[in-house]
């Protein structure tokens, strides 16, 4: 399939397929037998990328993450286990990241309460 319906099938622009694409994350094929364009085709597997990425921007993986999740997913080169440490590693860094802001709605909610006094 083309950029186009690639784009349509997974809700994700055009543009950042391509960026995407030149991220390394994805890549699209040339079709030998065409030499009047030199446009990329894409495949089912593709597709499935595209959604990975899509969720995995969504719970918070960088684009360097991201290629990292890829190659674990796609690459049979990562072990059952390995796959298990990656998520935990980034479940503890969420895990940091609400105790982190937590602690900032705290000290919002106090400044607050010391403005409502006349505290400060």
């Amino acid at each position: 399939m083309l950029i186009n319906e690639l784009s349509k099938r997974t809700g994700i622009t055009s543009h950042t397929i391509r960026f995407y694409e030149k991220s390394g994350l994805i890549k699209g094929n040339r079709d030998d037998t065409v030499k009047s364009n030199n446009y990329f085709h894409y495949d089912e597997e593709t597709v499935d990328k595209l959604e990975l990425i899509r969720d995995a921007k969504a719970i918070g993986y960088t684009i360097s993450e991201i290629a990292q999740l890829i190659e674990a997913w796609y690459s049979n080169t990562f072990s059952k286990d390995e796959k298990v440490a990656f998520l935990d590693e980034k479940l503890s860094s969420l895990d940091q990241k609400i105790k982190d802001l937590k602690e900032m709605k705290n000290l919002i909610s106090q400044y607050k309460k010391d403005v409502l006094n006349d505290e400060c």
